[in-house]
């Protein structure tokens, strides 16, 4: 049994697991878990090949959804509120989805794909892609730092996150992860549940599910005007979609936080405070 890399805030209280995205690693939720241990047990986890987790190959969800399993049973974690963002949070609802009798529910923080055929989905793909496994130079961490900072996010806790979801190499240089054969896999799968669109995605998952979306979209960087344009047109297909569930089907929230995507390192408190609620409205 290969187990993945968690960290154990401790806490007391109902068992909250937190979940990353594309690219970075559990340090990511380190700011929102310190405020969630107070009515929390809280653990978080490194998916594979991300952070300070082995790989897997193929990376499908159905292999990472059975590490994360095996991993919480090492932890004595026989039910829990799994809470993921982005990629997390996708990865957050298939473990609803197959694991319903140790998902007390799920938290999706702004973790909402599109099919391959959605207008500019090819061109969102080679852009993220084309980071994968690469190696970076030294001021890699640097750069990281100053494009955070665009976003409010504080010095500290972006380098402490950039430093965690890369790994260090002997000469000084990065090498960014996932690998580029694990990133494409992941790519597939994205875009294997993207094609179904969210209301197609979400059937069949019966427990209470909170789904929220950043509330401001990532200010576009020069000559990046395009993802602006496609990632508000995207929002807003997203957001029609959830407002029919949230009216249609009883056990699905919909919410939103003033933020952009990477709302656990830009706005902790704001994301404690709403998965704190949520859970505290769990029916016992």
């Amino acid at each position: 049994m290969t187990l993945l890399h968690a960290h154990d805030h401790g806490g007391d209280g109902p068992q909250l697991v937190l979940l990353h995205g594309f690219a970075r690693s559990l340090t990511d939720w380190d700011a929102s878990a310190t405020l969630l241990t107070a009515g929390h047990r809280v653990l978080a986890v490194d998916l594979p090949g991300h952070g300070r987790s082995p790989g897997v190959s193929p990376w499908t969800i159905p292999t990472v959804v059975r590490r994360i399993a095996d991993t919480l049973d090492a932890h004595g974690v026989p039910e829990a509120v799994v809470v993921g963002h982005s990629l997390g949070g996708m990865i957050a609802v298939e473990y609803a989805r197959v694991n319903p009798n140790r998902a007390r529910a799920a938290v999706n923080l702004d973790g909402f794909w599109w099919g391959r055929e959605y207008p500019g989905a090819e061109r969102v793909s080679e852009m993220l892609l084309a980071s994968a496994g690469t190696i970076a130079p030294p001021e890699y961490i640097e750069a990281q730092v100053v494009n955070s900072a665009r976003l409010g996010i504080p010095a500290d806790r972006a380098e402490a996150a950039a430093r965690a979801a890369a790994r260090p190499l002997p000469d000084g240089t990065w090498q960014t992860l996932p690998e580029r054969a694990e990133a494409l896999d992941i790519q597939d799968e994205l875009d294997r549940l993207g094609a179904l669109g969210v209301t197609k995605w979400l059937d069949g998952v019966d427990c209470p599910l909170l789904l929220v979306q950043a509330g401001r979209r990532l200010p576009p960087a020069p000559g990046m005007e395009w993802f602006a344009d496609f990632s508000t047109r995207f929002a807003q297909d997203v957001s029609d979609e959830l407002a029919v569930l949230s009216r249609t089907r009883p056990t699905i929230s919909v919410n939103r936080i003033d933020a952009t995507h990477p709302m656990n390192l830009e706005t902790p408190e704001a994301v404690a405070t709403l998965v704190a609620g949520f859970v505290r409205g769990l029916p016992e």
